[in-house]
């Protein structure tokens, strides 16, 4: 199955590339001319990502394209538990291969701290995120179970993570099938995203993405809250 025979919400834009290299390429173009039109139109960027190995190529591209970096804010969507120096962390994962040469002048905001339980990193977290700056891009990933970000389904605390009125910019998550815990960037303060992107590779995922697409709970494969009509998809077999 392609992505173009998916039956997409009207005004879903899927970009179909040819592979994982393109794919890192195209979108890093992308984000670049939406961030520096951000800048020119309200002299700031806000861009976040998300962690996990797939992002590496499009990080190491974009650290290369030319924006104004010290008037870009970078962000992450979600976290998990360990100090920055672990190979887990996606803070550390953004400043190895973002957060690099001319990029290195952008400013981060991360979600991790040091404090004595998840409970109180979220909640140094969310004061953090009252500095972020209005998200102009705000780049997802998916995974098998349908969940992105933190988002899990049946995580505890995912039915007050996806209010759409929260007050919580953060909160703590677990996942059901990995060791650490997570911190999460909650639905009320992802959906304000001007230009949501998700960017999946292979065929298992278009196939989830196929499943998430039908009739169903949000809680139960969470990427569904961000299925509409300002997502854009980048998608390669």
């Amino acid at each position: 199955m392609a992505i173009s025979k998916l039956q997409l919400p009207a005004g879903l834009l899927a970009h179909s590339l040819g592979d994982a290299a393109k794919l890192a390429e195209t979108l890093a173009l992308d984000v670049a001319e939406r961030l520096r039109s951000a800048v020119t139109e309200r002299g700031v960027a806000t861009l976040v990502v998300s962690g996990g190995k797939s992002p590496v190529a499009f990080f190491q591209h974009l650290a290369k394209q030319e924006l104004p970096w010290n008037r870009v804010v970078v962000s992450i969507a979600d976290e998990r538990w360990v100090p920055v120096a672990h190979a887990d962390s996606n803070e550390g994962l953004v400043k190895r291969y973002l957060l690099t040469g001319a990029a290195a002048a952008a400013k981060f905001i991360g979600l991790y701290s040091p404090a004595a339980t998840v409970d109180q990193a979220a909640k140094d977290a969310d004061l953090a995120l009252a500095e972020l700056p209005a998200i102009d891009v705000l780049i997802l990933g998916m995974g098998d179970d349908g969940h992105t970000a933190s988002l899990f389904p049946k995580s505890p605390n995912l039915d007050t993570a996806l209010l759409a009125e929260g007050a919580r910019r953060c909160l703590p998550m677990l996942a059901p099938t990995v060791p650490h815990q997570r911190l999460t960037m909650t639905w009320a303060l992802l959906s304000t995203a001007r230009l949501p992107v998700l960017s999946i590779q292979g065929q298992a995922k278009l196939d989830t993405l196929a499943a998430a697409l039908q009739p169903g709970p949000v809680k139960d494969m969470p990427i569904r809250a961000f299925l509409g009509a300002s997502l854009q998809i980048y998608w390669c077999p």
